[in-house]
C-alpha cells in the first residue's frame, strides 16, 4: 500500500481536490499491520475487499461527482444544470468544444483520469498482494487455490471496467497492468482496449462464482455473469453498426449464457428499482454498496457527493431531499418519453420541480420539490431517494442507497439487438424490458425500436450509456449535430497534466 500511495502522489500531483482522505483510509476502517503475514491464507480476501472499497470511492474510484458530469452531459438526455457559470466547462463539453483551452486544461477531465486509473493502480497492487499469498498455498490445497483464482478474477473484472470507462471518455488510453511502468506505458487504441477487455473476461469467467451477485459468498461481489456482460458490452462497441460483424456473435453468446442461466429477472417495479427496495435485486449484475448500518447516527458509508451533485437545489424548505442540481434532464428526453406514453420511466428518470422557489411539484412518493432561481425545473430522478425510505434520524441525501452499475435489462436489450442484427427475432428479450415499463409488447421488433428502448431504459443514468450507444451505432453525427458534434470529436483530450507525466500520451 505504501508503494501505491507513492505512485498516486505522482499521478495525482495536479489534482485540485484533496485525495488523502481515501488514500490514508485503512481497508474496512481496520488498523493495518505494517507487515502483512502472507502465510495467513484466511486473510487472502483482504486486498479484494480493498478494491471494492476503492471502486465505491470518489477519489480514486468510480463515483466522483465531476466524473458523473463528464460522462453524462455529452448525450442528448442530460445537460448541465445549476447556475450558468458554475463549472461552465461542462457546458463546453456538452457542446463538443473539445479544443477549447478551458476543456483541454479542465480540472474535471484530469480528475476523471486520476479516479479511473487510480482505481486501476489499486487493482494492480491488490493482484500483487494476492500473488504474495499464492506462493504460500500448499500443493493440493484446492480450496485456497480456487479462492486465489476467483479473487484475482474479480479484481481483473473491476480493472477492465475502469479501463472501459476511461476509454469511453478519452478514446485511446493506456492499458495499465504494471504500476512500475506507469509513466512510460503507451496508448492503446479504442479497439485494442475493447479486445483486451474481452480477453480478460475470457481468462476470468471460469474462475468466478456461478451465481447472482446477491447470492455470492461475499454478497454483491463480481461473478461470472458480471464478466459476461462486460464482455458483451466491449464486443458491442467493437461491432458498432456492422450487422455482419462476428462481434455480434460474441454479444449474442455472452448474453444468451446469462439469460439461459435462469438466475436473473427484472425487478418488477422500475420506480422502486432505484430506491431502497431495489438494492441488490435479482436484476443486479454489479452495484457499488453503501450503508448507514440501519442506525440513526454514527458511521455512514456514502459515495462522496455523488447523490448531492444530482439532488434538487434551490430552497427546498429545509428538506434533506436537496443537493447541488448540477445535472438536468433535457426537454428532449421528456418529449421522447411523452411521445412513447412512457410514464413509468419518465416519473423515474426525471424529478420534476416547481417553476420557482415558492412553487413545488409533489413526487409519486409524496415529497415536495421546489424550483430555483435558475429556472431549473428538472433534476435527476434515478438519484432521488424519498424521505419515507431514509433511515430515521439520517438527513443526508441518498444515504443508505447503492449505486447501480450493471443490470439485467442491459443483457436483455443487447441480446435483442444482437438477434435483430443477425436476422433473428428479438421480440422476447425486448418485450420483457418493455412490459416492465407497462408498455404494450411489439411484434417483429426493429433495430431502431431496440435502440429507442435502450434510450428510454438507460436515460439519465450515470455511466453515459446513451452517448456511447450514439457513438457505436454511428447516430451521433445526426442526433448530436444540434449540439455541435462533428465526426472525430467523440472523445475528450487526454489531460495536459497526464501528457506531461507520460510523453507517450
Amino acid at each position: 500500500m505504501n508503494t501505491i500511495k507513492n505512485i498516486l502522489l505522482l499521478l495525482l500531483a495536479t489534482e485540485i481536490a484533496g485525495c488523502n482522505k481515501l488514500l490514508d483510509r485503512d481497508v474496512e476502517d481496520q488498523t493495518r499491520s505494517t507487515i502483512i503475514n502472507y502465510t495467513n491464507l484466511n486473510s487472502m480476501y483482504s486486498p479484494v475487499s480493498g478494491v471494492y472499497r476503492t471502486a465505491a470511492g470518489d477519489n480514486p474510484g468510480l463515483v466522483h461527482w465531476m466524473d458523473v458530469g463528464v460522462r453524462t452531459v455529452r448525450g442528448d438526455d442530460v445537460a448541465k444544470g445549476s447556475a450558468p457559470n458554475d463549472q461552465l466547462t461542462l457546458t463546453d463539453i456538452k457542446n463538443f468544444q473539445n479544443n477549447n483551452p478551458g476543456v483541454v486544461s479542465f480540472w474535471g477531465n484530469n480528475n476523471y483520469w486520476n479516479d479511473h486509473f487510480g482505481l486501476v493502480l489499486y487493482c494492480n497492487e491488490a493482484i500483487n498482494d494476492l500473488n504474495r499469498y499464492e506462493v504460500n498455498i500448499p500443493a493440493g490445497d484446492n480450496p485456497n487455490r480456487a479462492n486465489y483464482n476467483q479473487y484475482k478474477s474479480e479484481i481483473r473484472v473491476i480493472r477492465a471496467f475502469a479501463h472501459l470507462l476511461a476509454s469511453r471518455v478519452f478514446g485511446d488510453v493506456p492499458i495499465v497492468l504494471d504500476n512500475t511502468t506507469l509513466t512510460q506505458v503507451p496508448k492503446s487504441t479504442v479497439r485494442e482496449v475493447r479486445e483486451w477487455i474481452i480477453s480478460e473476461m475470457d481468462s476470468s469467467i471460469s474462475f468466478l462464482e456461478d451465481a447472482r451477485p446477491n447470492q455470492s459468498v461475499h454478497r454483491g461481489a463480481v461473478t461470472k455473469y458480471t464478466a459476461l456482460l462486460l464482455k458483451a458490452k466491449a464486443a458491442a462497441d467493437l461491432a458498432g453498426n456492422d450487422n455482419g460483424s462476428t462481434y455480434w456473435d460474441v454479444v449474442l453468446s455472452a448474453t444468451n449464457e446469462i439469460i439461459n442461466s435462469n438466475k436473473f429477472s427484472l425487478f418488477p417495479d422500475f420506480y422502486q428499482l432505484w430506491k431502497i427496495p431495489g438494492k441488490l435485486s435479482d436484476e443486479s449484475l454489479f452495484e457499488l454498496q453503501y450503508t448507514d448500518f440501519g442506525t440513526s447516527t454514527g458511521t455512514s458509508i456514502k459515495p462522496g457527493a455523488f447523490w448531492d451533485f444530482q439532488g434538487p437545489n434551490g430552497n427546498q424548505r429545509g428538506s434533506f431531499i436537496s443537493g447541488w442540481g448540477f445535472l438536468e434532464p433535457t426537454q428532449n428526453i421528456v418529449d421522447f418519453f411523452n411521445t412513447r406514453n412512457d410514464s413509468v420511466r419518465l416519473k423515474t428518470s426525471v424529478l420534476f420541480a416547481g417553476p420557482d422557489e415558492d412553487t413545488y411539484v409533489i413526487t409519486p412518493s409524496g415529497d415536495s420539490i421546489y424550483g430555483n432561481t435558475n429556472g431549473q425545473r428538472r433534476f435527476m430522478g434515478k438519484a432521488y431517494l424519498p424521505r419515507n425510505q431514509v433511515t430515521s434520524g439520517r438527513r443526508e441525501y441518498g444515504t443508505n442507497n447503492n449505486v447501480r452499475v450493471l443490470r439485467y435489462a442491459d443483457v436483455l436489450l443487447l441480446n435483442a439487438e444482437a438477434k435483430v442484427r443477425k436476422g433473428q427475432n428479438g421480440d422476447a428479450p425486448f418485450n420483457q424490458v418493455r412490459q416492465r415499463a407497462k408498455l404494450n409488447p411489439i411484434t417483429g421488433v426493429t433495430l431502431q425500436q431496440v435502440l429507442d428502448e435502450r434510450r428510454a431504459e438507460f436515460a439519465c443514468e450515470w455511466w453515459g450509456e446513451r452517448y456511447n450507444d450514439l457513438i457505436r451505432t454511428g447516430q451521433a453525427a445526426t442526433v448530436l449535430a444540434p449540439a455541435g458534434f462533428n465526426p472525430g470529436e467523440e472523445y475528450l483530450p487526454i489531460p495536459i497534466a497526464q501528457r506531461d507525466l507520460n510523453p507517450n500520451l
